[in-house]
């Protein structure tokens, strides 16, 4: 038996239709997510599976004309010596910067969830924000002027007398270069500064999660500060780290910009991609190359959810 409507049907197509979806909730949801579904079905994962496709033809190294037929012969090229000195290069690099913007991130975390309170911790936040404010390419070429070898960074060593500690660091072999700019180490310092906001709010996040009774706990059976650091707030806040390396790792092993400006020239994957799909035309080796770290952030991010991770985003 139907229930009679409280209120009489409206006229018109569009009032209908608004009454039919108010009465039908799942349905009013469906069309809701549907062009979300729609974009991230066709647009984001049609094109990766294009990409997964191309990755698995070849190029002829004569007419440099694409052939359309199933071959792991592209992916046997990034196991070259060449290839794969970008492919470690670029890991070593993501997973330097992550660990060095875990160091940095921790300290400055603590402060703000600890003992930042009010208009302090809001200009706790303005002041990690605010270099997320100003354009990408400024701040790169800003820190190439910088690192540059008549920057203000060498005048600095000079006036303190330390021109020797930056030979020393100049020197040091493969890290090293004429100047910072033109170096591992150059490029490394850009990449901390660039990522290092997405690994202090989620660090932060997660020791505001902390509870203060824990510490002092932890104190009251004996332990050290130490002894406290390692066995009760690290372990509890490893999962925000975690969710903060998600970010500067996959971003650092993705960029392709700041190697191109600030470095040794030597191509990390998102230059080899650039030169190959560009400079080369080669489609599916710059397929392959793409192809690498999707399935490395893959692992880690199952690796990420497994610790907890994704709570502390």
């Amino acid at each position: 038996m139907t229930l009679p409507a409280i209120l009489p049907a409206r006229g018109g197509i569009a009032a209908r239709a608004i009454d039919w979806m108010m009465r039908h909730p799942a349905m009013f949801t469906f069309l809701m997510v549907l062009p979300i579904v729609l974009w991230l079905g066709i647009v984001y994962i049609g094109s990766l599976i294009a990409l997964l496709m191309q990755s698995f033809f070849s190029i002829d190294e004569f007419s440099g004309v694409v052939k359309q037929e199933f071959t792991l012969s592209t992916y046997a090229e990034l196991l070259r010596p060449a290839n794969f000195d970008i492919i470690l290069r670029t890991i070593l690099m993501a997973a330097s910067v992550t660990l060095a913007s875990a160091a940095i991130a921790f300290p400055i975390a603590y402060f703000a969830a600890r003992y930042a309170k009010g208009k302090w911790k809001a200009l706790f936040y303005i002041g990690v924000m605010l270099p997320l404010w100003s354009s990408y390419l400024v701040k790169v070429y800003a820190w190439k002027l910088v690192l540059a070898k008549e920057g203000i960074l060498t005048w600095v060593f000079e006036k303190l007398h330390l021109t020797w500690l930056l030979d020393g660091l100049l020197a040091l072999p493969v890290v090293g270069g004429n100047s910072l700019s033109v170096s591992y180490l150059g490029t490394f310092i850009v990449f901390v500064y660039i990522w290092l906001p997405y690994m202090i709010i989620p660090v932060q996040a997660a020791l505001e999660r902390v509870p203060g009774a824990m510490m002092e706990a932890a104190s009251d059976l004996g332990a050290n500060p130490g002894q406290s650091f390692r066995m009760v707030l690290f372990p509890l806040a490893l999962p925000g780290v975690i969710a903060g390396s998600i970010f500067t790792f996959s971003l650092t092993l993705g960029d392709y910009i700041i190697p191109q400006i600030i470095g040794s020239g030597r191509l990390f994957i998102g230059q080899a991609v650039y030169v190959q799909q560009g400079t080369a035309g080669n489609i599916p080796l710059a397929a392959a190359f793409t192809v690498v770290p999707i399935v490395i952030m893959g692992v880690y991010l199952w690796g990420a959810r497994k610790m907890g991770a994704f709570d502390a985003l």
